[in-house]
């Protein structure tokens, strides 16, 4: 589905209602201790903005440009979760979502099911990710030489999502927490915590930070050159 939004093209994808199997499993490598297995539940389908947001899309809504490394079609970067929830606010007023549908942040759940794409590999390419599926360090000497790349330079999943893997940090809805016990529907994480989620890894982290499952956090104000944000479409309540 696409949009037309200020005079900028949104591109959709749809995450049909279903459940998988969240974290990863205890063999699987660079494993971190916060990412137990439950399955969940997802009641709605969803839809997926196809990349990152852009520095089009931010700059013709929010009227400015935080990034550091500037280009329409690089992703907005510099950008806490509280910006985001601006964006997406002044998103929602402008009243562009279809019938029955808001503007968000995917919650912590929805973005690993959309990442995941119907797979349970550490990535969505397989148990390995190369430099020509995804922007990411490879090596840790390299890093002054990388920066973001143009949303939708590499490989899509199956489900037609791009850059789910590195480039930028992607917010997330939920505060940080522990996964509770047993199998959950529509979780939302933890009531109230300290740190915002964030999913993806980036252009400035090695690929383990960019598995499926990999799971880190910050405070609602952090900024960085290596933090952006992807936003869905959900039921309006």
């Amino acid at each position: 589905m696409e949009l037309t939004i200020n005079g900028i093209e949104y591109a959709f994808r749809w995450c049909p209602a279903g459940t998988f199997v969240m974290g990863s499993p205890k063999n699987e490598a660079n494993r971190r201790n916060d990412e137990e297995q439950r399955r969940v539940g997802l009641s709605h389908g969803f839809w997926m903005l196809e990349t990152e947001v852009t520095q089009a899309m931010w700059a013709s809504v929010m009227g400015n440009n935080p990034s550091k490394f500037k280009g329409m079609k690089l992703p907005v970067e510099q950008v806490s979760w509280n910006d985001c929830q601006e964006f997406i606010k002044q998103l929602n007023e402008l009243k562009a979502a279809p019938a029955g549908f808001k503007f968000s942040l995917p919650t912590e759940a929805q973005w690993e099911y959309a990442c995941r794409a119907g797979t349970m590999t550490a990535y969505s390419f397989g148990n390995t990710l190369s430099e020509y599926q995804a922007n990411f360090e490879m090596t840790p000497f390299g890093m002054n030489e990388r920066q973001t790349k143009a949303v939708g330079s590499y490989p899509a999943n199956a489900w037609g999502l791009k850059d789910m893997h590195g480039n930028v940090w992607e917010w997330c809805l939920d505060w940080y927490g522990d996964y509770p016990s047993g199998a959950v529907t529509d979780p939302t994480g933890a009531s109230s915590r300290l740190s915002r989620v964030h999913r993806g890894g980036s252009w400035l982290g090695r690929a383990r930070q960019c598995r499926s499952a990999d799971r880190h956090c910050n405070g609602p104000e952090f900024r960085a050159s290596f933090f952006g944000v992807r936003i869905s479409l959900v039921r309006a309540e």
